[in-house]
This record gives C-alpha cells, sequence and structure tokens, in this order.
C-alpha cells in the first residue's frame, strides 16, 4: 500500500507521469501551486500557498512526486494521501501538510476532468445552492477607528454581508491600557459603520494570555461579533474550554492542525464551537470532509479558513457544497491585484456576498504561465507581530 502498484487497473485519468510547480508574486505574499500531469493528457492543479516558506512547499512537493506519486492512479485519493503522509513520516507539521493538501486538489481537480463533472460531485455533492463568505484583508491601512469603519463601509457597499478583522495591531501576550482601548474603540467603530445586519468576526491570531483573553471575551460583548477566532495559542489548548465557557459568542480556530491526528486534542477538550480547517493546509478535499465529520459528532460546525488565492477559494467552495455542518467560507479575494486572477484563470467569482455553484469539470482552473513569469515570487516575510502589519504591503 505504501509503494505505486502499477499492476492494477487504471481509471479514466491514467496514471501520473510528471509533477511541477509554480510560484506567483504578489504585493501581499507568494502564491504556490502545485500541477499534476497524466500520461492520458490531462492536468489537475493544487494549491501549495505558504506564509513565507514557498521554496520549502515547492521542493517538497517535487521530491514527493518522485518517491509516490509517479505512476500512481489519481483515483486512489486515500491510499495516495496514506501514502504521502506515512511514506515520508510527516507526523504532523505545515510544510508537509500544505504540500499534501496541495496534491489532494490536484487529484480532485483530475478525477473530476475525467469524469466530466465538477470535483463537488465526487466529494458529497451539494447541500446548498450557493456559498456564503466573509471579507478579509478590507482593512489595509491606518490603525485607527474612522479608517477601519470608512473601508468596512466600503466593503459592505460590494455586498459582503460578513467582514473579518484583527483589531490589535502589533498586540501580544498582554495588551496596555492604551492599546485596549483603542482596540476595542476600532470594533465599536466597525460595528456603527456597518449596522447591526452585518456579521463581524474578530480575529486573535492566536496570541494573547488567558487572562488578557478572558477580558477581551468581556469587552467584546456589546458588539455582537458572530465568533472570537483564536484568542489564545494553541500551546494552552486545554484553557480554550474554560474561555468558552466566559463567552456570549462562539470561538472558533484551528487553521493551524493539518489533519486529524493534529485535531485530536481540539476535539477531545471541546476547544472551540467552529472549526476553521484550511483546503490547502489540512489534508484536502480528503481530510476536510473527516473533519467536518469528527466536527458534526461534537456539535460544532465548520467555517473553513482561506488565506489563500482564488484557486483555494474556488477549491473550498467545492468541498464546503457538500459539508452539511458548514457556516461560512472566508476570502482574501478582494485584497489581491487583477493580475492574480489572469494566473489562476476560471476562479469563481464573488457575487453579492455569495459564490455560485461550479458547472466546469473539475475545479475549472487552469494555470497561466505566462502571467507567472511576468510575476515572480518575491520571497518576502509578512511580518503580523510588526506595528502596521495591517497595512499588508511590500516591506
Amino acid at each position: 500500500m505504501l509503494t505505486v502498484d502499477t499492476s492494477r487497473p487504471v481509471g479514466p485519468a491514467g496514471r501520473i507521469s510528471r509533477v511541477e510547480t509554480l510560484t506567483l508574486g504578489t504585493a501581499w505574499r507568494d502564491f504556490s501551486y502545485v500541477r499534476v500531469h497524466t500520461d492520458e493528457g490531462l492536468t489537475g492543479v493544487g494549491e501549495i500557498t505558504h506564509p513565507f516558506r514557498a521554496r520549502e512547499t515547492c521542493q517538497l512537493a517535487e521530491a514527493m512526486a518522485e518517491r509516490h506519486l509517479i505512476g500512481a492512479d489519481p483515483f486512489d485519493v486515500e491510499e495516495i494521501w496514506l501514502r504521502l503522509y506515512q511514506g515520508d513520516f510527516l507526523r504532523g507539521g505545515d510544510v508537509g501538510g500544505i504540500v499534501v493538501s496541495g496534491v489532494d486538489q490536484a487529484l480532485y481537480d483530475l478525477m473530476g476532468k475525467a469524469l466530466g463533472v465538477p470535483a463537488y460531485r465526487l466529494t458529497g455533492g451539494a447541500c446548498r445552492d450557493r456559498v456564503r463568505v466573509y471579507a478579509n484583508g478590507w482593512y489595509t491601512g491606518d490603525r485607527e477607528p474612522g479608517a477601519f469603519a470608512a473601508r468596512a463601509k466600503e466593503t459592505v457597499a460590494k455586498g459582503y454581508t460578513a467582514l473579518k478583522f484583527d483589531p490589535f495591531g502589533a498586540g501580544l501576550g498582554e495588551l496596555s491600557r492604551a492599546e485596549l482601548r483603542l482596540s476595542l474603540d476600532i470594533v465599536a467603530a466597525v460595528r456603527e459603520a456597518v449596522g447591526p445586519d452585518v456579521d463581524l468576526f474578530v480575529e486573535g491570531h492566536a496570541r494573547f494570555a488567558f487572562h488578557t483573553a478572558a477580558r477581551l471575551v468581556r469587552e467584546l460583548e456589546p458588539y455582537d461579533i458572530g465568533w472570537f477566532e483564536e484568542p489564545l495559542p494553541w500551546t494552552h489548548i486545554e484553557r480554550y474550554a474554560e474561555l468558552r465557557q466566559r463567552a456570549a459568542f462562539p470561538i472558533s480556530g484551528g487553521e493551524h492542525f493539518h489533519n486529524r491526528y493534529e485535531y485530536a486534542r481540539l476535539f477531545a477538550t471541546d476547544a472551540v464551537d467552529i472549526i476553521q480547517p484550511d483546503l490547502s493546509m489540512a489534508g484536502g478535499f480528503t481530510e476536510v470532509r473527516k473533519l467536518a465529520a469528527l466536527a458534526d459528532l461534537h456539535a460544532m460546525t465548520v467555517a473553513p479558513h482561506n488565506s489563500n488565492s482564488p484557486l483555494c477559494t474556488t477549491a473550498s467552495v467545492h468541498a464546503v457544497l457538500g459539508i452539511p455542518n458548514f457556516t461560512i467560507l472566508e476570502t482574501f479575494d478582494g485584497l489581491l491585484e487583477p493580475y492574480v486572477f489572469e494566473a489562476v484563470r476560471g476562479a469563481l467569482p464573488v457575487e453579492s456576498g455569495y459564490i455560485g455553484i461550479p458547472e466546469k469539470p473539475g475545479l475549472g482552473i487552469d494555470l497561466a504561465d505566462e502571467v507567472f513569469e511576468e510575476h515572480p515570487p518575491s520571497h518576502r516575510f509578512w511580518n503580523m507581530f510588526a506595528e502596521g502589519w495591517e497595512k499588508r504591503d511590500r516591506r
């Protein structure tokens, strides 16, 4: 099972014959992809974006292809997932988790193309006729209440009915009294600007000491937020349940975990109300469906994390269409330069805060090599613990 068996009958996609990687530079971060070819002339694509380890994910994807993919049947997704994970002794971690996730996406793209059906038809079909999304990355600019409020109004005017933002600047562990007041003033200004009918999600970036998180839970209550995301470091996962008991709103998290084994403690401790697996980090279609089922077993819902490119947004739509306990999907697509959509051709558009049901076979996306050549990777480090990180510029 942990070696490629070319003696078995092969499916309609043929066998994997070649694997390559591509990276696109943007003002915010580099987006990386894996492209899998078969001897039947089909290609499948998946996203392997890491915030600052693009070289490592691409190198590992190419190395794992030689060890575990060449000659394999793309339809053998469970076996390939096991071969990548167990055969490479990954034992978790972000680089390996991202590579497995992107390869898994590419396999579903290949299967859908081989069968002539959208990928979501292979992952449970559709439980809904469209997917609600929320905007992130909209608050680039000065960290002060008026600027946040103005940008929030602009984003809602584009049709979004939900926004997520981090008002805490470079805070870590504790917040000074001035920083606490500023952060809460930002939340208050955004709520006043968008009114009571827009969902607001507050991002904690897994960085506060318990007493600070507990105070924030109390102070955020008047603003009727939809969830407080990752208020504590995951090194203190056992204290999440205690924080949940103090909160009048849901606690969410899970973007930092890469498979069911890493999620085990989150489920065992009932750490959150809403899990946030990322389709490009948590094992792709194959694993995220299992995580959603486990979440349902624990009366939790699923709101996938997606700080990636429009390819992952599109793949995530395919994934969540068939997840009954899905809540809402994150997207940064409104932050990106137009050429990103030229590079990732066929990505599904956001319309009035929703994304419709895909119609094209597979993921419906092709990568335009010439655009990648025009925008090479920058390999910059984007540090959210530095002052002014929310500007997301090219410093």
